[in-house]
C-alpha cells in the first residue's frame, strides 16, 4: 500500500478516538466482561459494517429515509464516520454518554420521515419495524462476519452476542420483546420481513459503498477486494435481489481475506490516536 495518509480514513480514525473515552465513568451499558466489547472491537468490523449497510438497504422504506435525508452522496465516509462514532460510544463510552447519543438519535429521527417513491408507503424513522430492520442488519453482519474472518467465536457466545445486543435496540426505541435474541431467531426474522427490495435508491447507495470516492489506487483495490467479499457474505436472497453473482471460493477463504482486513487494518491504526485508543479499551478488559 502506499505510504501517505488516507484522508478518508481520518474521519474514521477520529470518530474513534472521540468514542473511546479516557476516564469514563463507568462501564457503561455492557461492560469489559460483556461478548459485545470482544466482538465490537474485532479487526474484521469495517466488513461487517459494508455487509450491514448491503442487508440495510434492501428495506425501500428505510433506505427511502436515508436517501431523503442524509448527506452521505457527497460524504460516504463522514457519514460512516458518524454510525461507527454511535456504535463506539454506545459499546466502550459510559453509561450517561451511551443514553446520550442514543437520545440524539432519537431526536433526529423525529425529523426523518416522508414517503417512499417506489412503493408509495409513508414512513418514519421512528417506527420501531424499521428500527428492528436496521438493528437486525447490523447484528447479523457482524455475527457473520466475526464467525467467518474475525477471531474464533463459538456458537453459544454468538447467541450470547445477539442476546446483549437486544438492549442496542431498545434504547433507540425497539419494545424489547421484539427484538430477536438468538442468531436463528434473528435470521428468521431477516427472512420473515416481506417487504424487501433493491430500490434505485439502494442499488445507488450500494455502488458507492463498493466504489467510495477519494481512496487512493492501493486503497481502492483492497476496498474492491472486500466489497466483492462482502457480497459473498449475503444471504442468497439478499444477493439476488441486487443481481450480483457470488464471487469465486477463492475469493472468500479466510486466510486471504484476512491478509486483506490486517492491510486496512494496518494504514487505520497509523492514523492520529487509534493505538492509544485500542489500549485504552486493552487495559479496561484486562482490569
Amino acid at each position: 500500500m502506499e505510504t501517505g495518509r488516507l484522508s478518508p480514513l481520518d474521519s474514521l480514525a477520529a470518530a474513534y478516538v472521540r468514542s473511546v473515552p479516557e476516564n469514563p465513568a463507568d462501564d457503561g451499558l455492557f461492560g469489559p466482561d460483556s461478548i459485545v466489547w470482544r466482538i465490537n472491537r474485532d479487526r474484521s468490523f469495517p466488513l461487517a459494517g459494508m455487509r450491514s449497510l448491503m442487508v440495510q438497504a434492501l428495506h425501500p422504506l428505510a433506505m427511502a429515509g436515508v436517501a431523503q435525508h442524509s448527506t452521505w452522496k457527497q460524504d460516504p465516509f463522514g457519514r460512516l464516520a458518524a454510525t461507527n462514532s454511535y456504535v463506539l460510544t454506545t459499546t466502550f463510552g459510559d453509561r450517561a454518554s451511551a443514553l446520550a447519543a442514543a437520545a440524539w438519535v432519537r431526536k433526529v429521527h423525529v425529523h426523518v420521515r416522508g414517503t417512499d417513491p417506489e412503493t408509495g408507503l409513508p414512513y418514519s424513522a421512528e417506527d420501531p419495524a424499521l428500527l428492528l430492520w436496521v438493528h437486525a442488519g447490523m447484528v447479523d453482519s457482524v455475527v457473520e462476519i466475526v464467525q467467518r474472518y474475525g477471531r474464533p467465536i463459538e456458537a453459544a457466545d454468538a447467541d450470547r452476542y445477539v442476546a446483549e445486543m437486544v438492549r442496542f435496540a431498545e434504547i433507540v426505541g425497539v419494545p424489547r420483546e421484539d427484538v430477536p435474541s438468538t442468531v436463528a431467531s434473528l435470521r428468521e426474522y431477516l427472512e420473515s420481513v416481506e417487504l424487501r427490495q433493491a430500490t434505485p435508491a439502494a442499488r445507488d447507495a450500494i455502488a458507492i459503498v463498493l466504489d467510495p470516492p477519494g481512496l487512493d489506487a492501493d486503497t481502492r483495490s483492497l476496498w474492491h477486494d472486500l466489497g466483492q467479499v462482502a457480497v459473498g457474505t449475503l444471504p442468497d436472497w439478499a444477493r439476488e435481489m441486487y443481481g450480483f453473482e457470488a464471487p469465486p471460493p477463492e475469493a472468500m477463504e479466510r486466510e486471504p481475506v484476512r491478509q486483506l482486513l490486517g492491510a486496512l487494518d494496518l494504514a487505520f491504526e497509523s492514523l492520529p490516536g487509534v493505538l492509544e485508543a485500542r489500549q485504552r479499551i486493552e487495559l479496561r478488559t484486562r482490569r
